[in-house]
């Protein structure tokens, strides 16, 4: 008897264990098997990459003193991976170090583990971002989709939002290929909306306050967080609500950073969360600002903290109607629609933003797909893409050409509501694997040798510009006859 007539003979619930579990196997196998691959700046030196930062992460927090970890030492170069993330990870840096240093102990060493680079330590390496997943994000993936008020108004199976959000190929490619722990602090974020969905205000305030002190990136979805609880304490004028998360957001910033709490160290820290030094963009990224740069040269005719400024403005004029809207209607879909377009703006908009940053966004857009499937898992799979000229300068273009192709299995038939649809969708998909033939079998000009970056950067933004006008529409309920066919 096949697998699919032994679930129909199961009772209700225990086939969907049943299926829960074969996912979350599968999701855990892709993960595994990405992480076989090469990562971020292996054999690359002198300053290899994102593997090489958080390994030297774990050498510095585990022998050097709290009091220099953020700071330009003999002993610690900030000019070779410095820490730039806030204190929480640091300490998991400092967690995974005294691990290292049981298992791969040349892995950590002070100096002389510079670049080190061996199968054990890789091991170690993968293992430490899968079990962050297992313990971390998964969970929280799990537990936000079980929720019954969510189940009782999807529109897709359970079983479809689950394998959607758990073989998603952005964050398989970007943690376990490339090298980060981004399931940390994403999967923190959704733990802090299962809590609010479940109005726990407390934990909500307390989980979401972790995941910003882990990577400060966060700060993308703060604003709907705030909203949604400044307009439930103006519309009951609940002054205890305000007092309680004022409160639980102090005290736990206040654990976090108590070893950084003097003036001087502040000023350390904040300096190295936020780089504007570093410039309105690095690599090629599927911003407004990139895009645009090829027609008026910001870099070139004005100066950093002009164009921070600059960011800043077009920023918060970009994102203030969905903050206005969920203030005035704060409920469940209002703030979950505000999370994607206020973190898609901060993605457009803003200043200094990586291509790794997308992810940002699309955790927001995992959690809303069973209430619009479709454009969800569109964006989903335009998100992966954006970061193709990533994956091909970490040799990671077959997992990824794999994992698209596999998620493109699992969501083509939402593609065929209308004829239009389909239409738009299949040409928006070939139009990203002609890009991605192109830049693999093409050498470009000498002379400009970013230029399919570019095109892919440009393609992407295009998309992403208009998700951020439908994702508008629906939080601010404009209806027009197209968006309807979405």
């Amino acid at each position: 008897m096949g697998s699919k007539h032994f679930v129909q003979l199961l009772p209700l619930d225990q086939s969907q264990q049943y299926i829960s579990f074969l996912l979350i196997v599968s999701g855990l196998l892709l993960r595994w098997l990405t992480s076989l691959h090469p990562y971020s700046g292996q054999g690359k030196p002198p300053m290899f990459g994102d593997y090489e930062a958080q390994r030297h992460w774990m050498e510095i927090t585990r022998h050097l003193p709290v009091s220099t970890w953020y700071q330009n030492t003999t002993d610690n170069d900030l000019l070779y991976w410095g820490l730039d993330y806030p204190p929480l990870t640091a300490y998991h840096s400092l967690l995974c170090g005294y691990v290292a240093e049981y298992f791969v102990p040349d892995g950590v060493k002070l100096f002389t583990s510079h670049g080190h680079e061996s199968y054990q330590h890789k091991y170690f390496m993968r293992l430490c971002v899968l079990v962050s997943d297992v313990l971390i994000y998964i969970p929280a993936l799990l537990c936000f989709f079980s929720r019954t008020e969510n189940s009782s108004s999807q529109r897709v199976s359970q079983t479809f939002v689950l394998s959607v959000a758990l073989i998603y190929p952005g964050l398989i490619l970007i943690d376990h290929g490339h090298f980060q722990f981004n399931c940390i602090s994403l999967g923190l974020f959704i733990w802090a909306c299962h809590h609010l969905h479940l109005n726990n205000p407390v934990c909500t305030a307390i989980l979401f306050s972790l995941s910003v002190n882990y990577k400060q990136m966060e700060l993308y979805h703060a604003l709907p967080f705030f909203f949604y609880y400044l307009g439930h304490v103006y519309h009951t004028t609940d002054i205890r609500l305000l007092l309680t998360l004022g409160s639980s957001v102090l005290i736990t910033f206040i654990l976090v950073w108590l070893p950084f709490l003097s003036v001087s160290q502040l000023g350390h820290v904040m300096y190295r969360l936020f780089p504007i030094y570093r410039g309105l963009f690095e690599d090629k990224v599927a911003n407004f600002w990139c895009s645009a740069n090829v027609v008026y040269k910001f870099t070139i005719y004005m100066t950093n903290d002009q164009m921070a400024l600059m960011c800043l403005c077009t920023t918060l004029l970009a994102i203030l109607p969905s903050c206005v809207s969920v203030f005035r209607k704060p409920n469940v879909v209002k703030f979950q629609q505000s999370l994607i377009v206020v973190s898609l703006g901060f993605f457009l908009f803003s200043f200094h933003v990586h291509e790794k940053s997308i992810l940002l966004v699309s955790t927001p857009v995992i959690l809303y797909l069973p209430r619009d499937p479709f454009p969800c898992v569109w964006f989903l799979f335009i998100s992966t893409f954006s970061m193709f000229d990533l994956y091909i300068k970490d040799n990671l273009v077959l997992p990824s050409l794999t994992l698209m192709a596999l998620y493109y299995t699992i969501i083509h038939d939402f593609a065929r509501k209308s004829r239009l649809v389909y239409y738009i969708f299949l040409g928006s998909l070939l139009g990203c694997v002609l890009l991605m033939c192109i830049a693999l079998g093409v050498a470009p000009p000498p002379r400009y040798q970013h230029l399919f970056s570019l095109f892919i950067a440009t393609y992407s933004f295009g998309h992403f510009a208009l998700f951020f006008v439908y994702f508008y529409c629906k939080q601010l309920d404009f209806k027009f006859k197209y968006i309807k066919l979405l």
